[in-house]
């Protein structure tokens, strides 16, 4: 293990957190705050924390040579993604009064991963600096920190491509001729463009501009942190719902193809295939929860109630989490396809949670095809997916972690259920599936009017490791327990 690689890493990260605050402090500076108050102290202290432990990480790696290869990719993103989130919990800790450390954890850990859930019911009495915080930390954990450094380091060289494969969704074959670098910094280019044209349309569809720049972090993000108690019900706007609703749906379409669209290269019909399959699953889900809603009310469908199906729908098969309405109150039927949607997830490549629409196809492609070689069993059929044969290393590696991610939620259900006992089967089921999947509100005691708050401290831990096993499909969390791994490097 090229232990020094790694922490040279860790000091970008650190590095980036510390520049991270020094943004949030001035924020609150400017709107107000004071050096007397809690919110510029407490950030001036993190910011000193994180210099500290970037220096020590610095010294600690400074003779080492800057070979990186897939296993310390592997180890730096997951320590990456573990230092992040307790450095990012000592704003709350030094802001919040009485703050827990494990809500403290929750809260942090929730932002970076995009999760969106909260362990405060009184997140919106913070300070704006805090509420900033909430919101930077989800926009830059949208993309990943580590995307960032890719764009940004030259230095890694050949580790670029290992590092982009690892940390973001997309394979880094989606960028041609292996310039994976500059691939990265289209991404971050698209992503900042993108904020942009969100937090115009937030500003001028009604919100101010302090809610305007924390909204559209957390929508291109697909977050879901809201300045508001009760999210976008606050703002009682069917244009901002609009606005949120399209601005979401593009968060979760892969970046790449976008990004191919906008320079002019139309890409075949085929590469289309897992946003069709995104988009026609929204916009049947959409179809179908305006039916449930109709037979709740009773009355005929109107814009209202379709614009709320669409947007529930979108919130949650993008895993940002937003809530426009308490759909913890609506029909059985309903609240499955919203547990259906939180499983699905978004496209491969985009901010987007969830286990990714293109597994799922792949997943079904191979179903059907082990039951017509039940009775046709010489016959060939092979499995496509965008336009590419699939070999069976794919499909089995797509079997494997779909495997892996139910036997995970199986098991973290028994866990939750053993530390919460008074939770019903539904509550533990949802504050798993919502964790895991990096939706933010799920039902019943953890509803989208609700928080994590009442769970024991050991439980809101647990759930922060499904958050950024979620975040980071399983194996750059898994790997850290592999004794092979720490092998010494040679």
């Amino acid at each position: 293990m090229n232990t020094a690689i790694i922490y040279r890493l860790l000091t970008m990260v650190l590095l980036a957190l510390a520049g991270g605050f020094l943004l949030c402090g001035g924020v609150g500076l400017l709107n107000g705050e004071t050096f007397a108050d809690r919110g510029p102290r407490a950030f001036g202290i993190a910011i000193a924390i994180s210099l500290a432990l970037a220096l020590l990480a610095h010294w600690i790696g400074r003779q080492g040579t800057p070979k990186l290869f897939r296993r310390e990719a592997l180890c730096a993103i997951g320590i990456s993604w573990l230092l992040a989130t307790l450095v990012g919990a000592i704003p709350y800790l030094l802001i919040v009064a009485d703050c827990e450390i494990a809500d403290a954890i929750f809260e942090s850990c929730s932002g970076l991963t995009t999760t969106g859930a909260t362990a405060f019911s009184n997140f919106h009495e913070f300070p704006d600096s805090l509420l900033f915080w909430r919101s930077l930390s989800q926009w830059a954990g949208g993309l990943g920190v580590v995307v960032f450094f890719v764009a940004i380091l030259s230095s890694l060289g050949a580790g670029a491509k290992i590092l982009f494969s690892n940390e973001s969704s997309g394979a880094s074959s989606d960028f041609k001729q292996g310039r994976v670098q500059q691939g990265a910094f289209h991404l971050l280019l698209y992503y900042l463009v993108l904020t942009g044209a969100c937090l115009l349309s937030y500003r001028f569809g009604g919100m101010d501009w302090f809610q305007a720049v924390n909204h559209a972090m957390t929508t291109v993000a697909t977050g879901g942190f809201s300045t508001e108690a009760t999210s976008f019900e606050h703002f009682n706007s069917p244009l901002l719902e609009w606005i949120a609703i399209f601005f979401m749906v593009l968060s979760a379409t892969t970046f790449v193809l976008v990004i191919r669209m906008l320079r002019g290269r139309i890409a075949k019909r085929s590469s289309f295939s897992e946003v069709f399959w995104f988009y026609g699953f929204l916009l049947v889900s959409v179809g179908l929860l305006t039916v449930y809603l109709v037979e709740l009310d009773g009355t005929l469908p109107d814009g209202d109630m379709i614009r709320t199906a669409a947007f529930q729908a979108t919130s949650i098969m993008t895993t940002t989490g937003y809530a426009s309405a308490d759909f913890d109150a609506w029909l059985p039927p309903a609240k499955m396809l919203l547990i259906i949607l939180m499983f699905v997830g978004g496209c491969s490549g985009s901010t987007a949670g969830g286990i990714k629409i293109v597994r799922v196809v792949i997943a079904l492609r191979a179903v059907f095809r082990s039951i017509i070689h039940s009775f046709r069993s010489n016959v060939t059929l092979p499995v496509r997916m965008g336009g590419r044969l699939l070999n069976e290393s794919a499909i089995q590696s797509v079997v494997i972690f779909l495997l892996l991610m139910i036997s995970l939620q199986i098991f973290s259900m028994l866990f939750v259920s053993a530390t919460e006992p008074h939770l019903s089967f539904i509550g533990v089921f949802s504050s798993v599936q919502s964790t895991l999947f990096n939706i933010g509100p799920g039902f019943d005691a953890v509803g989208p009017t609700e928080n994590f708050h009442f769970l024991r401290g050991i439980t809101k831990l647990y759930l922060c490791l499904l958050m950024i096993l979620g975040r980071l499909e399983l194996y750059a969390v898994l790997v850290l327990f592999a004794p092979s791994l720490w092998k010494r490097y040679s």
